[in-house]
């Protein structure tokens, strides 16, 4: 009986091959010659289907093997790939999920998939009808060949089912089985785990080493091949196939061969569970807040030798931090089969044929980040199908080519990463979103809004745009929580967009969430933490602007008006403000806001700590952290302070208080 270790590496492994299964799918979508794709969707296939019967998944087995057996014909070439074949391959591919969940499936959708691939194949096959017999056979009309093969080491307490190696064979055409007793020890000296039975076989000449092998991929066997007649006609005889041999098959010998070479680029990988890694990232975190107090203590005592022995701890605790950071880096690649399989359904479902572009998918997030902007890239990329591309006939009419483009790039900037989700279509009508907009009360009829303050207003609740609401989407029906979503990373999103021409939504996120670097101010006596990736430049407050005149508040920076935001105000603090304050102009996507603080203290790293329940609705902080003295500091929500200098989302400034 496998135990609970051994069944979870099973699952984390077939997860790994049903995502493969669905990229090879996706890609043999768009180019249903490559052969080597179709032997890699084959080998995916075989592999589920060979793990999955080890670990007692005998049903999914099953249905694999049917599965792949219509791929065995692809592979050989007496069918051709077509739309239909790969849609209904997606279909059970799916369906190997339920198979792993342990979902029933009273309905019979399986056996219909099945059913229907079958007649799929066969429709484009020449010689379909016979699947059981290979092709091989008519290629090379020689005498035929004898395998004999058996079991090594403890098979059996592995999980090694012979009977379902020797089904395997006789669809490799295999007659004339028969039994190796020879080595088979007296009753009260059998091991049960221990396979002493061998077997011999008639094959067709015409089948390959490599198909052989592929049967005992996950066995460790003794294989020999003889051939049964010397007879050769002028047809040539590959030797190796000729030849009597005897080499023992490794469990993954063949797929390192095969396999096209993507990951494990810097070596030997490892699996390591989520938690363990959000575990050392505490503990790391914990060792930057007592390295801060260690450095505090030690620039206090100005003891040379403690000193010196701080920093030196001080540079092991940054390489640390630096270290595990990456480990818990993910690429953006990791997202983009959801989103193909997302994209060609949906091509479908809606009659609009595009070409999904992505750019940029090795670019590199912290994993919270990767788990959380899933689904609004989702959502955008639902939209840009749904009402953001024409149909081909309006696209035609419009002088488009009928097929439309979605984009998604990544890449990075400074200390942030920028995803563009953008699409050809049609674009904002920002006459509409100005009549529903006021229709809703979010402006006024002669309010001045510039384009992109025009294109933000979709983000805003309830806004839609459509003149009808499909089951997929509605331009701004949803787009409020994407944007919650992208501002709870402590990023921004902006909409650009071009009637006639499309839409791109730019999204701007921190690396990590974890250990970030802060600039810290202070104000009223307290201290705050600003992220420095959000600051633009600090410039002293002029003596003019210490106090607001009641009007517009409004600092010229290089020609430039940035809104003030004076956080004494803000805040209710009492007493008298700083003779010299500072202006720290931060940037939150296109928008700009100068945060009036009385005192810059420093930089310093922030391990960010989320706030409690209690101060959730408090959206001019976006969580704590700890000082090397052992004090907390507030984290200022940037994109919060942003929009209260812009006069945009002010609700909250009194909970803030």
């Amino acid at each position: 009986m496998m135990d609970d270790d051994m069944m979870t590496v099973f699952r984390q492994e077939a997860t790994d091959l049903i995502e493969s299964l669905e990229r090879g799918l996706l890609d043999l979508a768009d180019q249903p010659e490559d052969r080597d794709l179709v032997n890699a969707v084959f080998r995916d296939l075989h592999t589920i289907k060979g793990s999955g019967a080890m670990f007692g998944f005998t049903d999914m087995a099953a249905f694999v093997h049917v599965f792949e057996s219509a791929f065995d014909l692809l592979r050989s070439g007496q069918a051709a790939v077509t739309p239909e074949i790969i849609r209904l391959s997606l279909s059970a591919r799916d369906e190997i999920i339920g198979f792993l969940g342990g979902q029933p499936d009273p309905e019979g959708r399986r056996e219909a998939i099945l059913a229907a691939l079958g007649a799929a194949v066969a429709g484009v096959g020449g010689a379909a009808s016979a699947p059981a017999a290979p092709a091989e056979v008519a290629l090379v009309p020689v005498g035929g060949q004898r395998l004999h093969f058996r079991l090594l080491g403890n098979a059996l307490a592995l999980g090694a089912r012979p009977d379902l190696l020797l089904n395997e064979l006789r669809e490799l055409g295999a007659t004339d089985i028969r039994a190796d007793l020879s080595q088979v020890p007296a009753l009260d000296a059998l091991d049960p785990e221990i396979c002493t039975i061998g077997w011999s076989m008639c094959l067709p000449a015409g089948t390959s080493r490599d198909a052989i092998d592929g049967i005992f991929l996950f066995n460790e066997a003794d294989i020999r091949l003889d051939p049964i007649e010397a007879e050769a006609p002028a047809a040539p005889v590959v030797v190796a196939e000729a030849r009597p041999v005897s080499v023992p098959v490794p469990t993954a010998k063949k797929p390192v061969e095969d396999a096209p070479v993507t990951a494990d680029r810097g070596g030997a990988t490892m699996r390591v569970a989520a938690e363990r890694l959000d575990h050392l990232m505490d503990r790391v975190g914990e060792l930057v807040i007592a390295d801060a107090r260690l450095l505090q203590l030690a620039q206090q005592s100005r003891d040379p030798a403690l000193m010196a022995a701080a920093e030196e701890i001080s540079r092991l605790a940054a390489g640390l931090r630096d270290t595990t950071m990456r480990i818990r880096m993910v690429p953006v690649r990791s997202m983009i089969g959801r989103f193909r399989r997302l994209i060609h359904g949906l091509s479908e479902t809606v009659a609009k044929p595009v070409n999904f572009v992505v750019r940029g998918e090795d670019t590199e997030l912290d994993k919270t980040v990767i788990e959380q902007l899933a689904d609004p890239i989702v959502h955008m990329l639902r939209n840009s199908m749904d009402h953001g591309l024409e149909t081909p006939a309006e696209r035609q009419a419009a002088g488009k080519p009928a097929e439309g483009q979605v984009t998604l790039e990544a890449e990075y900037s400074g200390a942030e990463v920028v995803i563009r989700i953008g699409d050809d279509g049609r674009g904002l009508n920002r006459d509409r979103i100005r009549a529903k907009a006021v229709a809703n009360g979010v402006i006024s009829a002669d309010a001045l809004l510039t384009d992109a303050a025009m294109n933000a207003l979709i983000l805003e609740p309830g806004f839609s745009t459509a003149e009808a609401i499909t089951e997929l989407s509605g331009r701004g029906v949803g787009m409020d929580v994407v944007k919650k979503t992208i501002e709870g990373l402590r990023g921004s999103i902006e909409v650009d967009s071009v009637e006639g021409r499309g839409t791109t939504f730019t999204l701007r996120l921190p690396l990590t969430l974890a250990i970030i670097e802060g600039l810290l101010v202070e104000v009223a006596g307290e201290r705050f933490s600003i992220p420095l990736a959000a600051v633009q430049e600090i410039v002293e407050l002029p003596p003019d602007k210490l106090e607001a005149d009641g009007g517009a508040d409004f600092l010229d920076v290089r020609d430039r008006l940035v809104p003030l935001v004076r956080l004494r105000r803000m805040f209710g603090s009492q007493g008298e403000p700083d003779a010299y304050q500072t202006v720290v102009i931060v940037r939150a996507g296109d928008t700009r806001a100068g945060a009036v603080v009385d005192r810059i203290i420093g930089t310093n790293q922030i391990v960010i700590k989320q706030m409690s329940r209690l101060h959730a609705g408090v959206r001019a902080f976006s969580g704590a952290t700890i000082l090397g003295d052992g004090t907390v500091a507030l984290i200022l929500d940037v994109p919060h302070l942003a929009g209260v200098g812009q006069g945009v989302d002010d609700r909250t400034r009194g909970a803030a208080a």
